[in-house]
This record gives structure tokens, sequence and C-alpha cells, in this order.
């Protein structure tokens, strides 16, 4: 169909259809990647990326016309095709939004050019109890990436100190996320009880390259540790979500190994990363099975400071 430059329907599981248009419509220009890309890319790593955001609402940001365009989030769900989930969620105004979960859905929201799935931290029976806080940590232009993964190895250090899992992932921008499983029906602002800088419970000195500090101007050169996606309704890209860098980047999971050895974030690309998934398997599977952080136990140390 893309060869073609026709639209068509795609079948899928069951004898399932979904509709898709423009397969050959430029979503990356300078790297010649496309929609059709984009739909293979997903079609390829959905036994990754479908649990991580399964029974989760999705904001969707939607680049009409590639990343060189003007984007729009999206968080109201459209009139959908069949068989792709909606429920009636919100923070203050009440809408329907898409679930995730299915690959119908999946493919959906990328024939909508939503080049990145961006799921709540919370599920949709139950919103304000969130499943992890996450440490998203964005440098400003031209800082080396080395920097980011000395940040990513003191914040480790850190939770190990408070006897927390802490699992990593590329942006698959510039970044890096650190995501760290709470324990079962705590609200979102739990996550806040172990932001390093916020309750003294840290034991080692934050690196000089490293602030908290909201404002672009205060920041200057350091890497932002932005803890503030641990609110309802906010999101971060899932883990295995493409992204709309201007290398096709990945958000992938990866091992404390690999960031004590450092690795180059733009080798992962929509184009080289299901060879790595079916190589290394799922990385990100971990996040599920760790037990969450014991806040009693961080709460003390923060007490004794």
């Amino acid at each position: 169909m893309e060869a073609a430059k026709k639209d068509g329907v795609l079948t899928l599981s069951g004898g399932d259809t979904l509709k898709v248009t423009n397969l050959h419509k430029p979503f990356w220009p300078k790297l010649k990647l496309t929609k059709g890309d984009l739909l293979r890319y997903y079609a390829r790593v959905a036994p990754f990326i479908l649990p991580a955001v399964a029974d989760r609402p999705l904001v969707m940001k939607r680049f009409p016309n590639g990343v060189g365009g003007a984007p729009f989030y999206q968080h109201r769900a459209p009139e959908v095709p069949a068989n792709i989930r909606t429920e009636v969620v919100g923070v203050v105004d009440k809408r329907p939004q898409i679930i995730g979960g299915s690959l119908k859905a999946l493919l959906y929201m990328t024939q909508l050019a939503a080049i990145s799935q961006d799921p709540w931290f919370s599920r949709v029976a139950h919103p304000e109890f969130a499943d992890y806080a996450a440490f998203d940590l964005d440098p400003p232009d031209g800082a080396p990436f080395s920097q980011v993964l000395e940040v990513a190895r003191w914040i480790r250090d850190e939770l190990d100190t408070l006897g927390a899992a802490g699992i990593a992932k590329t942006s698959g921008s510039d970044g890096l996320h650190i995501y760290m499983p709470l324990p079962a029906w705590h609200p979102l602002r739990s996550g806040h009880a172990v932001l390093p800088d916020r309750r003294g419970a840290g034991r080692a000195e934050a690196p000089a390259c490293a602030t908290t500090e909201r404002s672009v101007k205060a920041r200057g050169k350091r890497i932002y540790i932005d803890c503030l996606q641990n609110i309802l309704g906010k999101t971060l890209a899932t883990a295995y979500s493409a992204r709309a860098s201007d290398y096709a980047g990945v958000s992938t999971p990866v091992t404390w190994q690999e960031v004590d050895e450092g690795f180059d974030r733009t080798d992962f690309t929509i184009t080289s990363s299901p060879a790595r998934f079916a190589q290394v398997g799922d990385l990100w599977a971990k996040l599920k099975k760790s037990k969450g952080v014991n806040l009693d136990r961080i709460a003390s140390l923060a007490r004794r400071g």
C-alpha cells in the first residue's frame, strides 16, 4: 500500500480490521522514514509495548505534518473504530480517553500521527493510585550525554540507599528516565517522598551537573531532574515508545551495567531497536515485578536527615 501510495485496510488478528491512509507520508523527512515505517515498528514491538500501556489512559501528541511540523496534544478520544477501548477519565474535566493495551489502539493512534505512546502513571480502574514514580533527566542543549548518565548513577545509588529499585530507560530524545515502583494503593504524591533533595534522605552528594531548579535560567548548563510528572493526569513516553526526535529515537530500557559503561543514545531508533529487544528481551518487565519502595522506611530516614 505504501509503495503504491494508496490507502487501505490492515487485517489484524481475529479478523479485525483498521483503515490506514497516507502511509508514504514522511514523518522524519531527513531520514526518509514514513508513517508506514512507524506503523511497521509498532507492529513489530507490540508484544513489548502493549503490556507497558495496558489499562492506562493515553494522551496523544499528534504530528500531522511529521516531526518538522507543529504538534498538538489531544486528551479527548475522537469517535474511534470498533474494538478500541475508551473510558471516561479526567482530573477536573471528565472526558473519554483511549485506553492502552490493544494492537488496534496502538496502530490507530499511529494512523492519527501520534508518534509516541504517553500513558498515565496510574490505571483507569484506580486513577488516583500510581504504579510508579519517575525521575526525568532533562539536559540543556549542548550538554554531553555522559553527564546524564552520571546523574542517573547518582540517583541509582540514592535509591539503593533507600532500599528502592530503579529501572532506567532512555527518553528516546536527549535524556533518560528512571522509574521506581510504588507499593499498591498509594496516591501519586507518594512518589515525592523519595526525591533526594526534598527530604534529605540521600547519603551521597549530588553531582555538580545536576539540579532540581524549575527555572530554565537558574539551571544553567546543569541536568534538570524533573519530578513533576508524578501528578494525576501527567504522562511520560512509555518504554518502547517511538519519539519525535531528529534521529527517530526509541525510549529504550537499559541495564545499569550499560549505564555504568556508557552508550550512545542515538543507537536506539525505530529501525535498530526491534533487533535489540528480540535479543535482550523485555527489560521493562522488571518494573512490574519489583517490590514497591518502603515509604515508611524512607520517612524514617528523612526524619534522621
